[in-house]
């Protein structure tokens, strides 16, 4: 089987590759056992290498009830066992089958895929990652798993995950935080924004509980961190008086619309910062690429 191509095709997702399976292929992605045939639940176990561990209780209790009354929509995606024939183990669609289980089916549909292990996992971050089943710890731990057991490279995973390069890298800086930090994080109380302007902070812990106890925003928790728990000039400017002079605001205005994003200009006792606002990880790729080429932004070197 030809590597590059199967990574395109999983870079395409799960959904694709399902639809794919039922036609000929002049390099198939995976030979394929069976297509849409029900199993004895019992004969199907989960995957412990699956990278999602955590599933919220009255999700799967509506999933259970939706089970009951329509039972299951779409199959999930199992491979054979090499423990026991005629067994199966889970690929993707955990929350189904323990649903399903919950809801007493004697079986479950099931589409039925010949796969290695490097493969299955890509197919369970994939799935996970597409459906944002995912929190970005789990997320992080089935990279660095791909990385370690697979040698692969973080431009591999951007590809075969349909991500971008940085949303990879930011992912996996994550799991640089201590286990208190990660903890908040996968029970969402920190995001991953807030998280990642921890990251090389000197006591994370304890700035990560300010961080949730005053609500600060991502801006502000990076200010915090900067300044070592410090309270922030940029924060104290903010709060006692946001109004910029007109030359300020022209100036904010230019740069604003030179980048397609907005900028702000802050003057600080000695000297200021430049910051550009972006809301998508592919603008931050834009960013990192016009720095490190040199582009020119509208006539500004």
């Amino acid at each position: 089987m030809n590597e590059d191509l199967s990574k395109k095709r999983l870079g395409r997702g799960l959904a694709a590759l399902i639809g794919e399976m039922d036609r000929v292929q002049d390099e198939p992605i995976a030979p394929v056992a069976s297509l849409d045939r029900h199993v004895p639940i019992e004969f199907i176990s989960r995957n412990p290498r699956n990278p999602r561990r955590l599933f919220a209780e009255e999700d799967l209790k509506n999933l259970t009830d939706s089970i009951l009354q329509h039972g299951i929509v779409q199959p999930v995606v199992v491979r054979p066992s090499g423990a026991t024939a005629g067994h199966y183990e889970l690929i993707a669609g955990e929350r189904r089958w323990r649903a399903a289980q919950r809801a007493g089916l004697a079986t479950v549909p099931v589409i039925i895929r010949e796969v290695d292990d490097r493969i299955a996992l890509e197919l369970a971050i994939i799935e996970n990652v597409q459906r944002a089943d995912l929190n970005p710890i789990e997320e992080g731990l089935g990279y660095q798993q791909l990385i370690d057991e697979h040698e692969y490279t973080q431009a591999d995973l951007a590809q075969v995950i349909g991500k971008s390069r940085s949303h990879v890298a930011n992912t996996l800086r994550l799991l640089k935080l201590p286990e208190p930090v990660r903890d908040m994080i996968t029970n969402g109380s920190l995001s991953a924004g807030h998280a990642r302007t921890l990251i090389t902070a000197e006591n994370p812990g304890a700035l990560a509980e300010k961080i949730i106890r005053n609500g600060l925003s991502v801006r502000q928790a990076e200010a915090l961190a900067q300044d070592g728990g410090k309270p922030s000039p940029i924060i104290r400017k903010k709060d006692a008086d946001d109004g910029k002079d007109a030359d300020t605001k022209a100036l904010e205005k230019l740069l604003t619309d030179v980048m397609g994003m907005r900028v702000s200009v802050n003057h600080l006792n000695n000297g200021g910062d430049v910051r550009i606002h972006y809301t998508t990880l592919e603008q931050l790729d834009e960013i990192c690429q016009r720095l490190q080429h040199r582009v020119k932004w509208g006539g500004l070197a």
